[in-house]
């Protein structure tokens, strides 16, 4: 998902536009792979004196809530990255070290679902993390 993308699904929902949040997108554009709120607040701690993690949380998941963000949890800490944009299902590979993302193109769902007779799966999560290699 680009800037101008995420700035238009905000419109399109509802929301109002403010250098904020355009600052918190172009934070996630300008980054490849999942960050945490610190590295947030950290990246708009000078522009924005006195900015308070619930600010910050409050627009991270209004944004995951709207499909601009996607999310998951590392280490036991919420972390988030752009869209990625993918209209076909898909999973991650996330790097631990730096976060960076790579596509998984096949999905075990489509191996274990099998192993459920009479379920309904509503939904899951498969991700795998590692280093990539530029971290190793």
């Amino acid at each position: 998902m680009q800037l101008n993308e995420a700035l238009e699904t905000l419109k399109n929902e509802g929301y109002k536009y403010t250098k904020k949040r355009e600052d918190i997108l172009s934070f996630f554009t300008e980054e490849d792979g999942y960050r945490t709120a610190s590295d947030l607040l950290n990246y708009m701690a000078d522009k924005y004196d006195g900015l308070s993690y619930d600010t910050v949380y409050r627009n991270l998941h209004l944004f995951r809530d709207l499909d601009i963000l996607e999310s998951t949890d590392l280490n036991g800490e919420k972390h988030f990255r752009l869209s990625c944009g993918h209209d076909e299902h898909h999973h991650h590979f996330i790097c631990h070290s730096c976060g960076k993302t790579k596509t998984i193109k096949a999905c075990p769902m489509n191996y274990i679902q099998q192993d459920f007779p009479g379920y309904t799966i509503e939904n899951h999560k498969f991700e795998i993390y590692g280093k990539c290699p530029a971290c190793q």
